[in-house]
């Protein structure tokens, strides 16, 4: 019976332990966001106001992973991929940039938005995936910076 008590005394105890411990999907985004870190990219969380016309509301605050920009006059853009492989303007007008649409081919289905400011080039991504699919999200940010 004194057993019990103290097994049961020890649990009571350690329970809250295991609270702490991170899921497998936040362990799977912090290696991610580490390997990014390792590539080059920064990456922070950002709240965003979505268009009401996706398909699928993203969620807010959106993983964010940017670069700047290396040209002085550089262009200004803004596309959504609605379903996969097909990105839209604000305007809901598709991407008809044959070099833009080359790259945007290959990021994954998860990616909700690039965009390209005068200082830096964004992308919000849901961060599913591995590192390979990091690595391409990577390529395609360092091409169009």
């Amino acid at each position: 019976m004194t057993v019990w008590i103290v097994l049961s005394i020890i649990a009571v105890v350690l329970s809250p332990l295991v609270w702490l411990r991170p899921s497998r999907s936040q362990s799977g985004r912090m290696a991610i966001r580490l390997a990014a870190r390792r590539m080059g990219l920064a990456m922070q969380l950002m709240p965003q106001e979505w268009p009401h016309w996706l398909p699928v509301e993203p969620p807010s605050p959106c993983a964010q992973y940017h670069r700047p920009r290396s040209r002085r006059d550089p262009d200004k853009w803004t596309y959504w991929q609605t379903t996969p492989g097909t990105w839209v303007n604000q305007w809901r007008e598709p991407c008809e940039d044959a070099r833009l649409l080359g790259h945007f081919q290959t990021l994954p289905a998860d990616v909700y938005k690039i965009e390209a400011s005068q200082q830096m080039l964004a992308l919000y991504w849901a961060e599913r995936g591995n590192e390979e699919v990091l690595q391409r999200v990577a390529v395609v940010l360092k091409a169009l910076a």
